[in-house]
């Protein structure tokens, strides 16, 4: 691993201890009554109409937080949704080119502005970049965020519901899970979690989990043979964990802290084996039509205010200062939310892997989808 992206776990892990310092929640809205429509050059924007059109992973934002938004800007926000970062990149590189503001995570972001596909914009500048976290700031996949502001961080491990599984409490590591055989289990539908759990269910470190040594991959997809969920799918799984109609699932933390909500029969477990840390953030793609309508949504959701009600509700921590004293107590003390210090250090950076490892990943994702 690299310093930077050591220092970057380490900040995460801090943050995952709610050692944000609280700045106030109020909220820090610009007054729009009688400011232009349209910024100036080197301004920013302070007003704006029509629409805003955001491309976000399935129910991770609150419906009432996009009619918040609307009704203090008169910007109406239009919404897709997408559910892995290959099919964000993938449906940008097509063409698509009608989206102002897309949530990559980390390591997508690295590549987006690598392949000139993200619009350089100095999200520090903006007037609420003041309450990015700074352990946030100088991150290793956009230093001093000149492409990006923060949106919610997590971990990915697995969810078991301990009434429906007896075994919940032996699942402790990616091998167990793998190999088994147990019942009513569903799987993430991304190459990037499941193939970088099998490399570390094999035995791979996570300083190495971008290898391109194939013998590595060949493991990995002799582990993965033998594990059939009922449903690859990112979404829909939270309703069948809640419901019983599933005992156990690869997961995110928030998503995890959503189903205990509901049902708490469900725990987060921690692979011995370690597990990826990984964040989303706003970012606003070359060709966006309303870049200004971009702008002021980032801005606006970096609010303190506006940025724990997001937290609240899709069960993830976030990167904003002065969050902390405004989330739901359920959440601050959620173990698989809050990273206990004893499980700090099994956290690692979501490899972004070279050409080379991606087409690795791929093959031996598509061999175990091909198979089940």
């Amino acid at each position: 691993m690299n310093k930077r992206k050591a220092t970057y776990v380490a900040a995460l892990a801090a943050a995952g201890a709610l050692l944000l310092s609280a700045c106030g929640g109020e909220s820090t809205a610009t007054d729009t009554a009688s400011a232009p429509a349209t910024a100036a050059s080197g301004e920013f924007p302070t007003s704006g109409s029509g629409v805003v059109n955001l491309y976000n992973w399935t129910d991770y934002i609150d419906p009432a937080l996009l009619d918040k938004f609307e009704a203090e800007t008169g910007i109406e926000v239009i919404l897709d949704t997408f559910d892995s970062n290959e099919t964000l990149l993938a449906k940008l590189q097509s063409g698509a080119t009608g989206y102002d503001i897309i949530m990559p995570s980390d390591y997508m972001v690295e590549q987006m502005i690598g392949l000139g596909m993200l619009q350089e914009v100095d999200v520090a500048s903006f007037p609420n970049g003041k309450y990015i976290a700074p352990e946030f700031m100088d991150v290793y996949f956009d230093p001093g965020r000149k492409f990006t502001g923060p949106y919610m961080y997590g971990t990915t491990g697995i969810a078991c519901n301990t009434k429906l599984e007896p075994e919940c409490e032996n699942i402790k590591s990616w091998k167990d899970l793998f190999t088994g055989n147990y019942p009513k289990v569903n799987a993430l539908k991304d190459q990037v979690e499941i193939v970088s759990a099998a490399l570390r269910a094999t035995g791979v470190p996570a300083s190495d989990l971008c290898t391109t040594d194939t013998a590595k991959y060949v493991a990995a997809e002799e582990m993965l043979a033998g594990f059939k969920p009922d449903v690859i799918d990112n979404d829909g799984g939270n309703e069948r964990m809640i419901t019983g109609q599933v005992s156990i699932r690869t997961s995110w933390n928030g998503d995890t802290h959503r189903m205990k909500m509901e049902n708490p029969d469900i725990i987060f477990i921690y692979p011995s084996e370690g597990l990826n840390f990984w964040s989303d953030h706003m970012a606003i793609p070359v060709g966006a039509p309303n870049t200004d309508n971009a702008k002021i949504f980032i801005n606006w959701l970096m609010d303190p205010a506006n940025m724990a009600a997001a937290s609240n509700f899709s069960g993830y921590n976030n990167a904003i200062t002065g969050t902390a004293d405004l989330m739901n107590d359920e959440l601050k003390n959620d173990p698989g939310v809050i990273v206990p210090e004893e499980n700090k250090a099994l956290l690692s950076p979501i490899p972004n892997c070279g050409e080379e490892a991606r087409e690795l990943y791929t093959q031996v994702f598509t061999t175990w989808l091909d198979s089940q």
